[in-house]
């Protein structure tokens, strides 16, 4: 690894230190991973000043106020004083550059820097790399599985598959003219906001040759609801003193309906509302006023006793199946532990050869019921995550942003696994996410979210084609769309 001349794999320790943070920084995928919770914001940034520069504390405070400032953090001072925790996600992340760019390093390294964020705060992120990036004539090395990111930010780009480089050269080439398979399978695997196909392709097809259909994806006349919400409102009381509190409103005046086989899509930036629904749609928190009712039955009026025969019937896939699958737990007990809580099979071995089939309908084998979590991919878990969703053999399920912290080509297998379910048991999906794309092609019905409310609503193709509402549009915006983007994009300045 040749750094301006220096071989970095002889380096001493000592010398790597002096390189780190100075010459070469980075910014990694989760800030609350890279940041300390116990120190405040201004001790994080100042300290890398103190360690290169050897600035005193009080000259180090006021450049990282400065430094905040440019990486766009409102009240930056008042911001020095803050813990981690009381920033949002996009705010965590402007920490993270602006220590990456204290000392102004010849090169940036942003690993995955955006892939937990929403499609507007994303947006925001690339800008600021690409404007500081500008302005230190800085080079930057941006690690992503999103082709639709790097083809806005890169000159150069390098695509690798299982440690080894499949394909390299200028973004226009590799954008306009792959020579790879799986090149060309890493841009087609991503949900199209102009088409809506019966399948997505995969990485499997192109490695075989399989060629990507363009079927129209045809969806089921829409029946009686399954789920029907009306006014739906949720408050939270913040205390703000020994004897004082105030009303946070999360959901305010949500109605919608989901009948069987159909999908409503829930989009929004976060802290828009969006799982807040889900929890009240569930009543896995307690609505401050409106109804959520499962096949006519009101679910807020029910006791705890009479709740638990309806829990069965309504089942949720959340964003992380690592933080939501037990660790010391095979994922055959898994599987059959729900069926056991609600009286499914007559006993043990009846429900572990129901839990069998259920691995093979996700498309994994029987002999993954001996293993646990951690041996499995990221998207072999959200499989596992939607097969136990599936044991109870549920009619609704809520998918809380199932796909997000997936790569883009193990996205579009779960995305096909989800449809076909749906297709051939009939379910009725709450579909919530930040990625437009992903919403309008699973989708029957979009709602638009903000601050609690709804603020558009329709089909994927009239909101996406023509958005009435003014934050719907600056949504849409915000989305990659590749190198075509970049070119359509006007640069920032």
């Amino acid at each position: 690894i040749d750094y301006r001349g220096e071989n970095l794999l002889t380096a001493s320790a000592s010398r790597l230190r002096e390189l780190r943070g100075r010459d070469i920084s980075a910014v990694f995928q989760e800030p609350m991973s890279s940041l300390n919770p116990v120190l405040t914001v201004g001790e994080q940034v100042a300290e890398v000043l103190r360690l290169h520069r050897r600035m005193s504390v009080r000259q180090a405070l006021e450049r990282a106020a400065d430094l905040l400032n440019e990486v766009g953090i409102p009240e930056p001072r008042a911001r020095l004083r803050a813990y981690p925790h009381e920033l949002s996600g996009g705010q965590q992340q402007r920490v993270m550059i602006a220590i990456a760019i204290a000392n102004e390093p010849k090169l940036l390294i942003a690993d995955e820097p955006t892939t937990a964020l929403d499609v507007t705060v994303q947006r925001q992120v690339l800008e600021l790399i690409g404007k500081l990036r500008r302005r230190h004539r800085m080079s930057v090395l941006f690690i992503s599985h999103d082709l639709g990111l790097v083809g806005e930010l890169a000159d150069d780009v390098v695509v690798m598959r299982d440690g080894i480089v499949r394909e390299a050269g200028p973004v226009e080439r590799i954008f306009r003219a792959p020579q790879d398979a799986y090149t060309r399978a890493l841009l087609a695997c991503r949900p199209r906001l102009d088409a809506r196909p019966r399948r997505l392709p995969v990485i499997d097809d192109f490695m075989r040759g399989v060629s990507a259909t363009e079927t129209p994806l045809a969806r089921p006349p829409a029946g009686k609801p399954v789920v029907e919400t009306r006014h739906l409102r949720k408050a939270f009381k913040l205390r703000t003193g020994l004897f004082s509190s105030k009303e946070l409103v999360a959901v305010s005046d949500v109605s919608f309906d989901v009948a069987k086989g159909r999908t409503v899509g829930l989009v929004g930036e976060s802290g828009s509302g969006k799982t807040t629904v889900a929890m009240l749609a569930m009543r896995l928190v307690d609505a401050t006023g409106g109804e959520a009712k499962l096949e006519g039955t009101d679910l807020l009026a029910l006791t705890p006793a009479q709740m638990m025969a309806y829990r069965r019937r309504i089942q949720i896939v959340f964003q992380n199946p690592y933080a939501s699958l037990n660790p010391r737990r095979s994922i055959g007990r898994t599987l059959v532990e729900p069926m056991r809580i609600h009286g499914l099979g007559v006993d043990d071995t009846e429900r572990y050869a129901r839990a069998k089939k259920l691995l093979e309908r996700v498309g994994l084998p029987a002999e993954a019921m001996e293993r646990y979590p951690h041996e499995f991919s990221g998207g072999q878990r959200q499989r596992i995550a939607i097969a136990r969703a599936l044991a109870v053999e549920p009619e609704v399920l809520i998918c809380d942003e199932p796909v997000s912290a997936l790569d883009v080509s193990v996205q579009a297998t779960v995305l096909n696994l989800l449809l076909d379910l749906q297709e051939s048991l009939g379910l009725a999906y709450l579909f919530i996410s930040h990625d437009l794309a992903v919403v309008k092609y699973m989708s029957d019905e979009v709602l638009v979210m903000r601050s609690g409310e709804i603020v558009e609503r329709g089909t994927p193709e009239a909101i996406f084609a023509s958005p009435q509402h003014e934050y719907t549009r600056k949504l849409l915006a915000a989305v990659p769309r590749g190198f075509e983007g970049r070119e359509a994009r006007p640069a920032a300045q």
